[in-house]
């Protein structure tokens, strides 16, 4: 087992590993643990592309929020936001205009306590650890509400985490309860992975997946698309995430049909 380091909190269960410290691992972070590596090296045997899946998702991540930027959204509320590695919304964000405002919410302990750690420095960054599929439990959290102005545009991110949610839990009525909270002119920025592409891939996933604490729910472009009732899906649509708006300049495009992800952003109507 690994040494217990300074930012790991009491009793976290170092034996049951999680999607946020394996995409973590993904994307080359140190906040993971044996066996986090173990099933993210699964994860990898499933879907030889994994590690591009995630940088893909990063990026597109990167390119919304910069969309909102230029659209006049000053603040943001990223759900799922795992751990913390280069190039967090806010550093995306903040570095545009220095007044944006971010509420990162995770549920998994390494994430909120690392992110806790991060942002003790920055006023207008902060961390709720909740549930997603619970959502006033973070719309009325007193930290969500402190720094998020409710009556202004806000930047809803959804970027690969709704995988997560099973469909018992209802996932439009997810989605809708957060959107209701919104003003129009809000955006939603959604992605997650699909079975529509790599669909041999995404089943040997699904597999590895269940020995986590995170099993995941792949979706048709057709349940995604059912996903933005009440936004406006902005061009060029729900599509893989190597073509939502890429910067060829960061080389932020890629094979499509290995993207493995689709991604789209809506603007609340």
């Amino acid at each position: 087992m690994d040494a217990v380091a300074d930012w790991v909190p009491e009793g976290i269960d170092l034996e049951r590993p999680s999607a946020a410290r394996l995409y973590d691992y993904l994307l080359g972070g140190a906040h993971n643990f044996a066996h986090d590596r173990e099933l993210a090296e699964r994860f990898i045997k499933a879907q030889p592309n994994a590690r591009e899946i995630a940088r893909h998702n990063r990026s597109f991540l990167r390119r919304s929020v910069l969309f909102m930027i230029e659209r006049g959204v000053r603040q943001f509320l990223d759900l799922g936001s795992g751990i913390p590695t280069v190039g967090n919304v806010h550093e995306i964000a903040q570095q545009a205009d220095p007044t944006t405002r971010v509420v990162y919410v995770d549920y998994e302990e390494v994430a909120y306590a690392h992110s806790t750690l991060m942002l003790a420095d920055n006023p207008l960054a902060t961390i709720v650890q909740a549930d997603l599929t619970r959502p006033r439990d973070i719309l009325d959290a007193e930290t969500t509400r402190e720094l998020l102005d409710f009556t202004e545009p806000i930047g809803l991110l959804m970027a690969g985490v709704f995988h997560f949610v099973p469909p018992a839990k209802d996932p439009r009525r997810i989605v809708a309860e957060y959107r209701d909270a919104l003003v129009p002119g809000s955006y939603l920025s959604f992605s997650q992975f699909t079975r529509d592409l790599m669909p041999a891939e995404m089943d040997r996933v699904v597999e590895v997946m269940k020995s986590s604490r995170d099993p995941m729910y792949p979706r048709s472009h057709a349940e995604i698309t059912e996903l933005f009732d009440g936004f406006e899906v902005v061009e060029p649509g729900i599509v893989p995430t190597a073509l939502w708006q890429p910067d060829p300049d960061l080389d932020d495009g890629g094979e499509p049909n290995r993207a493995g992800i689709y991604a789209g952003v809506g603007r609340k109507i």
